[in-house]
């Protein structure tokens, strides 16, 4: 009896990986094995870098909010302290919103705390 092999499985991963590899250079989206290699090295990288991106985003974010703070006289450190000590809940996406688009809002907030 002949060996039973489902190449319609078969047939289906490989593609299904030569078309998550499509853009790519070369043999890299041509033959499989190679292929196959790249993009589980790209889909490591995108899940690793989920996770950078939230790092980013939040020195952004504190870096804004140190510019805008520092336009009024006072630092971010100092600024976030008396936010907390007074009880008002911004989170740092808001306030560098605010720091960038809408200073006078922001100022407003720096002098409620000072």
């Amino acid at each position: 009896m002949p060996r039973s092999v489902n190449a319609v499985a078969s047939r289906r991963r490989r593609k299904k990986i030569l078309d998550l590899a499509k853009g790519y250079w070369g043999s890299r989206s041509k033959v499989y094995t190679i292929a196959k290699n790249t993009v589980e090295k790209g889909l490591q990288y995108a899940y690793r870098d989920r996770k950078v991106k939230k790092r980013e985003f939040r020195a952004l974010w504190i870096q804004r909010i140190n510019a805008g703070a520092r336009e009024h006289g006072i630092s971010y450190s100092q600024l976030m302290g008396k936010l907390a000590a007074k009880n008002i809940d911004l989170n740092r996406k808001v306030l560098a919103d605010l720091a960038m688009n809408h200073p006078e809002a922001f100022k407003a907030i720096v002098d409620t705390v000072k």
